[in-house]
């Protein structure tokens, strides 16, 4: 059946859809609980930021508010830290917690951690592949409904511009991991998160955001499952 009106590929959408939303739903809500719990070093997410960042061997990063609800990112290519408001002005586990955690990507980048050089080098590709699997892969796959093995080749292309999403999404999990374990350990040893519960606050708000990255990458595994089997199936059909 055509993909744009396929119920399993419906089906395997919505269910992308729904485990992104939840996890997003479950990220903001423990930024919002932790929002209100206060650090006693007293500190703002900014200057967590910069403290984590050259305890942990990142000189030279700069910090900037960006606007936007957890926009929170890092620049590699002028090694700058954008964090929203809420976390580049308030003193809260959670501001403390994410803007730990994007200094923790400056960490990985000051000590060429592969995995970010990886994802780094995916991103131009992927922004393309994102963008543009659908076309060869849908006109592929009206050229094969109506003529036999014609048009295999583009749905191919398209399932190998998926895949690199696929595989930057997979990229992304150490990394994103990895920056959260690189920033709690900062956080302890530095005291800027001095007691239990400041710490297993900060390990809640990672916890919850690095769902988004497990979840997007679950939803594009069952969508990229389902195009290879949709080529297989239309291969085995031009071979009858």
């Amino acid at each position: 059946m055509f993909l744009g009106i396929d119920p399993i590929w419906m089906l395997i959408t919505l269910g992308a859809a729904g485990l992104s939303l939840a996890a997003q739903a479950r990220v903001k809500s423990a930024f919002h609980r932790f929002a209100q719990v206060g650090v006693r070093s007293g500190m703002t997410g900014a200057e967590a930021a910069l403290a984590v960042a050259h305890a942990g061997g990142a000189q030279g990063v700069t910090i900037e508010r960006h606007q936007g609800f957890l926009s929170d990112h890092y620049d590699p290519r002028t090694r700058t830290l954008r964090l929203s408001p809420d976390v580049y002005d308030g003193r809260s586990i959670s501001s403390i917690a994410v803007a730990a955690h994007e200094a923790g990507h400056a960490i990985q980048h000051a000590q060429a951690y592969a995995w970010l050089g990886m994802r780094s080098a995916l991103v131009p590709v992927v922004n393309i592949g994102a963008q543009l699997w659908t076309i060869p892969f849908m006109i592929g796959a009206l050229m094969t409904a109506g003529s036999g093995s014609a048009g295999l080749g583009l749905m191919i292309a398209g399932v190998v511009l998926f895949g690199l999403v696929v595989l930057f999404q997979l990229v992304t999990l150490p990394v994103e991991f990895d920056a959260s374990n690189r920033a709690k350990a900062v956080l302890a040893s530095t005291g800027i998160v001095s007691t239990r519960e400041e710490a297993e606050g900060v390990s809640n708000v990672l916890g919850a955001a690095a769902l988004t990255y497990v979840a997007a990458a679950a939803g594009s595994i069952l969508q990229l499952l389902y195009l290879v089997l949709q080529v297989v199936g239309r291969a085995q059909s031009s071979r009858d």
